[in-house]
């Protein structure tokens, strides 16, 4: 088969847009005419979509290293590995935490709300493979190879979880009653980027992605899943306090025929989207909407995203048998909450727009941190602590007001001083990071508000010892 490059595939491919707005109003951009683009996006006063729109369809991202970069490393979080490729990382404790944390929340999402099957399928594929060489190639000149030494065969690291999956689909006996059909794998995948685009863990070469794939009857109930898995990310997008744009990409005909579920789908997210109107599909999908989230330099990445495919089920022999015991071919809905590299990047730029930088409380690796006054209450804060929450012990010799400088350049969000009073009250004196303010509260308290905070999330304990003498330093 003749390979294309993108490039190739798209250059016969015509492209009008526009800002949709959720009561059905479009503005019609002329991407070429810059000002007058600024102007109606300034008239829109969508501040994420105009970020999305000046960062990534007129070319001008920020130029700025995203400060996130350089906190990752400075807290101990995600390190450079030199003796594996660029964009491949390495996670210390306190940072694989953070990862493992987001992986339970997007698997309780995938399992748990969506119902999905759980699989796991392999990393290594034979490129000769005719399925995967049709599907995967317009994407070959960013792909991983592989040549075993015993072998005559060329192989590549998955890009995303397709592969795997649409084989096992193929081989599978699917009947319409067990249509609309969701899917989940938690994969790792490989996208060898070029040099001049990795940026932290916006842009990477190995990440980790948790695929919703929804096999459906035809158009209607494909729709209907799309509709659904897109309100659910808007949700999950608006729960997660991340600033971010909407972006459809859709076939001419297809936004003519569904224009009106477009629409539908804004009203519910009470924003107005970019819209790429295509001559002609360039990839396997009909329709895809992009939640573009906007970092602190204010240029974006995609998070979440949902695909409507009318293609790979005819490349695969993904059929199944329909009432009248007919072969009939799927309708696949290709789902994504987004790279688990890519919210960890959003949330830590996310907290960097704060003037005190804070993490949500179920992401820090340490909630509470209790600070002895002195020597005297330090016994007594080694068996303090608060049920449900990751609570250390700053034991060094450092003075108080070192240990409480150290606690907030951690971006600790609960930092109990425990002096004389409090050993013998029981109550503690807290200052909550996000405001700045004192609190005196209870054990019971205090557990109560971290509760709440973290309600419907994941939790895991510390990844550390609880005492801060006992901590390996990682960098």
């Amino acid at each position: 088969m003749e390979l294309k490059n993108r490039e190739d595939v798209v250059k016969n491919i015509q492209s009008r847009h526009i800002i949709l707005q959720p009561d059905g109003t479009e503005h019609q951009l002329d991407l070429s005419k810059e000002a007058e683009v600024m102007k109606t996006l300034a008239a829109v006063g969508h501040k994420p979509l105009e970020a999305y729109v000046h960062s990534e369809e007129l070319k001008h991202p920020s130029g700025i290293e995203p400060p996130s970069i350089k906190v990752m490393q400075a807290h101990g979080l995600v390190g450079y590995e030199p003796s594996s490729d660029s964009g491949n990382f390495r996670f210390y404790p306190k940072g694989y935490l953070i990862f493992q944390l987001l992986r339970d929340w997007a698997n309780d999402i995938a399992i748990n709300r969506f119902k999905a099957l759980q699989i796991d399928s392999p990393l290594l594929y034979d490129w000769n493979d005719p399925q995967i060489r049709e599907q995967a190639g317009t994407f070959h000149e960013r792909h991983y190879t592989v040549t075993p030494p015993d072998a005559d065969r060329e192989f590549i690291l998955r890009f995303a979880g397709d592969f795997g999956l649409f084989k096992i689909m193929k081989d599978a006996t699917i009947s319409y009653r067990h249509l609309p059909l969701r899917i989940y794998e938690f994969s790792k995948s490989f996208r060898y980027e070029r040099s001049g685009e990795l940026s932290g863990l916006k842009r990477l070469r190995a990440f980790h992605m948790p695929d919703i794939h929804c096999f459906c009857r035809d158009i209607e109930e494909g729709w209907a899943e799309y509709m659904e898995l897109y309100r659910n990310y808007a949700d999950l997008a608006d729960a997660s306090g991340v600033e971010y744009a909407i972006v459809f990409r859709i076939v001419e005909p297809f936004y003519v025929a569904h224009r009106a579920r477009i629409i539908e789908l804004l009203k519910y997210s009470n924003q107005p989207a970019f819209v790429e109107i295509l001559s002609e599909a360039k990839h396997y999908w009909a329709v895809k909407n992009e939640f573009q989230g906007v970092d602190s330099t204010r240029s974006c990445i995609q998070l979440s995203t949902v695909q409507l495919d009318v293609k790979d089920a005819q490349v695969y022999g993904i059929d199944y048998v329909d009432r009248d015991g007919q072969k009939k071919g799927c309708i696949i809905c290709h789902s994504s909450i987004g790279s688990i590299e890519r919210w960890y990047y959003s949330i830590l730029e996310e907290a960097l727009k704060k003037e005190s930088p804070t993490l949500p409380v179920w992401l820090s690796p340490t909630q509470v941190r209790f600070i002895p006054v002195s020597e005297k209450q330090l016994d007594y804060c080694r068996y303090l602590d608060i049920d449900g929450a990751r609570c250390d012990v700053d034991d060094s010799d450092d003075t108080l007001s070192k240990k409480i400088a150290r606690a907030n350049m951690e971006w600790v969000p609960y930092v109990a001083v425990v002096g004389e009073r409090e050993a013998e009250s029981g109550l503690l004196s807290v200052t909550v990071r996000e405001t700045g303010k004192r609190a005196t509260m209870t054990r019971d308290e205090l557990a109560q508000e971290i509760r709440m905070r973290c309600a419907g999330r994941p939790y895991r304990p510390l990844a550390l010892p609880k005492l801060l003498s006992q901590r390996p330093i990682f960098k």
